[in-house]
């Protein structure tokens, strides 16, 4: 069993990992999935709280019932994310952040 600094290390470092890739990398895909990893970054801190967080003894599960919610919501993301770079790619034949300077023609 970890402690709370751990998992909140290890969720550090994958937020910092995906923003890295935010900033540095120029392909649309590779983009959206580090926004992805920093989701779950987030994810994993609200897990991490919500298990080492107790109440009267228990741990709370608040934060789980929070991050239940967040997947809903990043699942429905991505697929309009993904929808979103198809059209892009049919449109444009890129997905380089760089080639998409507008969305018309």
């Amino acid at each position: 069993m970890g402690t709370l600094n751990g998992y909140l290390l290890v969720s550090g470092l994958l937020f910092t990992i995906g923003l890295t890739g935010v900033m540095v990398r120029r392909n649309i895909i590779i983009i959206f999935m580090c926004l992805e990893l920093m989701l779950s970054a987030a994810n994993l801190t609200l897990v991490a709280f919500s298990r080492f967080g107790l109440v009267n003894g228990l741990p709370n599960h608040h934060g789980q019932l929070l991050v239940f919610f967040t997947i809903t919501v990043a699942a429905a993301e991505v697929a309009v994310g993904l929808a979103i770079i198809v059209a892009l790619y049919r449109a444009k034949q890129t997905v380089h952040v760089e080639d998409l300077k507008s969305l018309g023609g």
